[in-house]
């Protein structure tokens, strides 16, 4: 498991195009209630500034066994492995595979690990965005303006998404 400076936001250098849509990250959440803790695998999210915040975008789809743990938690994490070949089979595998069958840190052989708070991440990340959950919406048919875009919602399964405070971003050592 990783050792962690913590940085600012901005001080990311990372190209968070490449680390999201190529690499990859994994979006984790805590159930409160039972402290049982999830990830998946996600390729789709944004970062930026949003009411004078360094902010993140997750986005969930309804189905998913993570999309219970967000709905219940204030907080979740990003979290970014060393390499998205090395790690490809472990994203893979919490991408396609539900948690609902089995514990997939156990499958993976990666480790689930939490902050000094209880935000739990990936311990094997390289970074780590420690994420609060500012606002929550469903992405809505009618409010897509390019309506080729709802090709990615056969199934008409919106995704959720969250708007997220960056609370902390552990960058590993």
């Amino acid at each position: 498991m990783n050792r962690f400076t913590h940085i600012i936001p901005e001080a990311i250098t990372d190209n968070l195009f490449s680390a999201i849509g190529k690499d990859w990250m994994l979006i984790t959440a805590a159930d409160p209630d039972t402290g049982a803790v999830n990830t998946m695998t996600a390729s789709w999210g944004c970062a930026g500034i949003l009411w004078n915040k360094p902010v993140a975008v997750a986005f969930i789809r309804p189905q998913r066994y993570t999309y219970g743990f967000a709905e219940k938690s204030d907080t979740l994490s990003l979290s970014f492995l060393p390499d998205g070949e090395t790690y490809r089979a472990a994203l893979k595998y919490c991408g396609t595979k539900s948690g609902r069958d089995g514990d997939k840190f156990a499958a993976t052989g990666l480790t689930p690990a939490k902050t000094e708070e209880g935000v739990p991440y990936v311990g094997e990340a390289r970074l780590v965005l420690v994420c609060r959950k500012l606002y929550a919406d469903d992405l809505k048919e009618n409010c897509f303006i390019a309506p080729e875009m709802l090709q990615h919602y056969a199934a008409k399964d919106y995704h959720r998404f969250y708007i997220c405070e960056i609370t902390d971003v552990m960058l590993a050592e």
